[in-house]
């Protein structure tokens, strides 16, 4: 990790750090849950002196990538401020991610703000792609993924007849 990069860790760290809703997951990698979303802040070095924060939300995953909807998610990236939505084909995974300079540079306002904007449209459009594309959006694998939790640390499903 460069020393660009570092500042900027410094600097998520410092700002986030009061928020029940951060986690350091590890070294550069970082969460936050908003709402139904959770974005995720990655720390890449770029060059010797550089980096850059990557700010990520995921949609929907498992959705079938077709025309229609990737139409319409290019059109809805023309209408953006900032960010872009893309698709991951490793898991059909809808994303929304926004990347900003690191380093010196990086700003505490900047960063909230990216963060607040990723989490508010992945909320707003998860559901929508969702319904209208297939797949399951965060909220709904997360809570897949508690039921399962239950079962197997509990050994079977006592609801079941």
């Amino acid at each position: 990790m460069n020393a660009a990069a570092k500042t900027s860790c410094q600097l998520i760290e410092k700002t986030l750090r009061k928020s029940p809703a951060f986690k350091k997951v590890d070294e550069g990698l970082y969460v936050v849950k908003q709402g139904s979303s959770i974005v995720m802040i990655n720390v890449i070095a770029w060059n010797p002196d550089r980096a850059v924060v990557r700010c990520v939300a995921q949609l929907v995953k498992g959705v079938t990538m077709e025309v229609p909807l990737a139409l319409q998610l290019l059109e809805m990236n023309a209408l953006l401020r900032f960010g872009a939505f893309a698709y991951v084909p490793a898991g059909d995974v809808i994303i929304f991610s926004h990347t900003l300079l690191g380093g010196a540079t990086l700003d505490e306002e900047e960063l909230n703000t990216t963060i607040r904007d990723v989490a508010i449209i992945a909320d707003e459009y998860d559901d929508r792609i969702a319904a209208r594309y297939g797949g399951q959006t965060m909220q709904e694998l997360l809570e897949e993924s508690v039921v399962e939790h239950f079962r197997s640390a509990h050994g079977r499903d006592h609801f079941k007849a």
